[in-house]
């Protein structure tokens, strides 16, 4: 998964902005986890009415307030703001274990393109091999909070290593028949998505708040 954001740099959403900058430290933050990536625009009104939802979903499975050990769980923002300025004023109020991209990282465009992207706000949910598991989880994130992410767990064979005796590591057959339908349920087709395309990629929110890209 660190391969995604190779040779860049991943912010933390704390006090001190702390830079995740070498292939070290990506890869601890990325490694044997479900990422989201969070395409969203503090300008777009149903990416604020989403974002609270989001924040909650996100802090109910990794805040040791809530859970004993912290969920296989990390997310990036990736900002459509038109200016830093709103970026920073959308990610002051989320949760400090955030990441995101610097604004000047041009990465934040060409990953909507490459994940095509068409509206905001937009969660895809890719498994730690970097496949996608979903292309747009906000609509199942609204109707079942953190439950959805234990479908996900299952459906994406996210192991847990420290727990696991290692002839186990390599057992590829479905452990339930509920494994089994959510396997069938997030089986994404994993041809090449979206295109090299060219320009910036923009918000365009119209009535009723819908944000649409390009």
């Amino acid at each position: 998964m660190a391969t995604l954001f190779s040779g860049r740099v991943l912010i933390r959403n704390n006090s001190d902005q702390d830079e995740l900058d070498t292939e070290h430290q990506l890869s601890r933050r990325l490694e044997n986890r479900l990422v989201l990536l969070f395409f969203g625009a503090g300008s777009c009104p149903r990416c604020q009415e989403f974002a609270p939802v989001l924040k909650d979903f996100f802090v109910r499975l990794t805040d040791e307030f809530y859970v004993v050990r912290s969920a296989q769980l990390a997310l990036v923002y990736v900002s459509q703001d038109p200016t830093e300025e709103e970026q920073d004023e959308f990610l002051r109020d989320m949760p400090k274990k955030w990441l995101f991209l610097p604004f000047q990282d041009d990465l934040r465009m060409d990953l909507g393109r490459q994940f095509s992207v068409e509206r905001l706000p937009a969660v895809v949910v890719l498994k730690p091999g970097g496949d996608v598991l979903m292309r747009d989880a906000t609509d199942e994130i609204r109707r079942l909070g953190p439950a959805c992410f234990a479908n996900w767990q299952e459906a994406a064979e996210l192991l847990d290593r420290s727990f696991l005796e290692p002839e186990d590591l390599d057992d590829s057959a479905p452990r339930s028949l509920t494994e089994l339908l959510r396997r069938r349920k997030y089986r994404v087709d994993n041809a090449p998505l979206g295109g090299p395309g060219g320009g910036d990629m923009g918000g365009d929110c119209g009535e009723g708040g819908a944000c649409g890209l390009f």
